[in-house]
């Protein structure tokens, strides 16, 4: 008895130390009178800072007709400005022990440095001049469209898993361009130009259109003086157009598609359903998705596990995702692998039995215990990563949440009660705004004939 008062003692001091670490990040955010955005997450831990610049405008910004142009605007920044050479930046970078990268999502543009504290100013000198000042040439943009038509054909082109998410996200937004993919279409990607990167670029790149993450060894006086040495002497865009895109109509039909590829490896069946992202001040919705998605398919010890793999035995693996950081509606997913032997229409028959069976049986409340305990725990350890903690606040700020959004994030998740996931889970797991995908192999030639 001593000995479990003793672990439920110290259990709790635990729980009591995450709550006083959650209360210690400390965060300063101001405005450079150019717009620009200006966040600092001091950490004195460690000698070391990540710098990052956000520009909220990603592939769902493009124009029609231009997809990938935000990604390969990406690659071009690399090239020179007035002042540096092509790839002097991150051979700069490299020089002082740092590292640098950047990419490129439906909804923001990120580029980053990791580097010593004490070259802080040396990264904004540099980032700051490829704001404005980067000088495209005929040959590395030619050069440039090679690398991401390329990078396509790695990536996409030659991934039978990547092709068919592809025709999934296109069948799952009707109107948006969500449905677009980041890297853009083949045939739009070919006839990229200087024209499209720059006209891309001059609306956009601009300071008023910018959020300035600094997380690390740092102190919101000395982000404020170099912020306005380097990036506040930049003129903001006046003309900078109103973030306004093509939204979804009513979904009230559900979708199906089977992709077939001689080189899958593992045949398996998923469905992704149309869900609201988090929104600024209103996020317990999100909250109780994020959840669901942990109890019902987050490991080992969730619904869709238990059923599918141990009690049925009719699955190798099954899962279900939610990722609610964006600035329109995101999606739900569901996927079962199903073991060898079974076919596809067995598994998703299994599949959407299990779901049928877990609104009726709801949430077992330990199983949400355990998991809001390690929930708390990892955005504590992620709070020693200088690279996630700029990331946590940057991806929000340019999807239009708050500093006081992701501060109360952590708390609004633990306050998800089990009838909230379940009202969550009647909201999402509805049919009509669906799109079931099959991921398999070409049919037999004695099938086609």
């Amino acid at each position: 008895m001593l000995r479990l008062r003793a672990a439920l003692a110290g259990l709790a001091l635990t729980v009591s130390s995450f709550a006083v670490h959650a209360a210690q990040e400390a965060v300063t955010t101001f405005t450079l009178d150019n717009g620009m955005q200006v966040v600092v997450v001091e950490d004195h831990r460690a000698p070391v800072l990540q710098h990052m610049v956000w520009y909220k405008a990603g592939s769902a910004d493009e124009p029609v007709g231009s997809s990938g142009v935000a990604h390969f605007l990406e690659h071009l920044l690399f090239k020179a400005t007035d002042t540096l050479a092509d790839g002097e930046l991150s051979a700069t970078v490299a020089a002082n022990g740092g590292t640098d990268n950047a990419f490129t999502s439906y909804d923001y543009t990120a580029y980053f440095q990791r580097v010593a504290a004490d070259r802080l100013e040396l990264m904004m000198r540099m980032e700051a001049d490829r704001m404005r000042n980067i000088n495209f040439t005929p040959q590395n943009v030619a050069t440039e469209r090679d690398v991401i038509l390329e990078e396509r054909n790695q990536r996409t082109d030659s991934n039978p898993r990547a092709l068919y998410s592809e025709q999934i996200n296109a069948a799952q937004y009707l109107n948006h361009r969500y449905g677009v993919p980041i890297i853009g279409w083949r045939h739009e990607m070919e006839a990229l130009d200087m024209d499209d990167a720059l006209g891309f670029y001059d609306t956009y790149y601009y300071p008023n259109n910018a959020i300035l993450v600094v997380s690390g060894d740092v102190t919101p006086e000395e982000v404020r003086e170099l912020a306005d040495k380097y990036y506040g002497v930049i003129p903001a865009n006046p003309d900078l157009p109103e973030r306004v895109r093509s939204q979804e109509p009513p979904q009230t039909a559900e979708r199906r598609l089977i992709y077939r590829d001689a080189r899958v490896g593992q045949e398996y069946v998923s469905r992704s359903y149309l869900a609201p992202e988090r929104d600024p001040g209103d996020q317990e919705a999100a909250a109780a998705l994020t959840l669901l998605a942990e109890v019902l398919g987050g490991g080992q010890t969730s619904y869709m596990t238990e059923k599918l793999q141990f009690e049925q035995q009719k699955a190798v693996f099954s899962g279900a995702f939610y990722r609610g950081t964006s600035l329109d509606d995101t999606t739900f997913d569901v996927v079962i692998v199903p073991v060898p032997g079974l076919s596809l229409e067995e598994a998703e028959a299994a599949m959407d039995e299990t779901l049928a069976q877990f609104l009726k049986d709801g949430v077992d409340s330990a199983l949400l215990e355990r998991i809001k305990y390690q929930l708390r725990a990892s955005q504590i350890y992620e709070r020693d990563n200088v690279d996630g903690i700029a990331r946590r606040y940057g991806a929000a700020l340019s999807v239009g949440l708050t500093v006081e959004d992701v501060q109360a994030w952590p708390d609004i998740l633990q306050a998800v009660t089990e009838e909230d996931i379940m009202e969550a889970a009647r909201m999402v797991l509805n049919r009509n705004a669906s799109v079931t995908g099959w991921l398999t192999r070409p049919l037999s030639e004695e099938v086609t004939q």
